[in-house]
């Protein structure tokens, strides 16, 4: 079930993430090694670059659609498993999934 909630999630955080990353030029194909096994692994400038963008974007206030109120990125998923939770108690008649705009 988490990972069924954590999915709404995944083009608004994770895909728009990398796809800035790349389109600014912050992560290139250089900071990535194939290993024997077929691994790619990130060397450690990349990896700083990513974790450094993925913490300033979870830092982002936006206006949350379902309860109108101002928000950090990051705060989303705990806000929407909230709202998880009362549809499950029935507070709620159906669950307000998250949808960007």
């Amino acid at each position: 079930m988490a990972l069924d909630l954590m999915e709404e999630f995944r083009p608004i955080l994770a895909d728009r993430l990398v796809l800035s990353l790349i389109n600014r030029r912050q992560v290139r194909g250089g900071g990535f090694r194939t290993l024997e096994s077929g691994a790619v692994e990130m060397d450690e400038a990349t990896r700083k670059e990513v974790l450094s963008s993925w913490q300033k974007r979870k830092q982002e206030e936006v206006q949350h659609p379902f309860i109108n109120e101002q928000a950090p990125v990051g705060l989303f998923p705990h806000l929407q498993a909230l709202l998880l939770a009362r549809h499950l108690r029935g507070d709620l008649d159906a669950y307000p999934a998250l949808i960007w705009r």
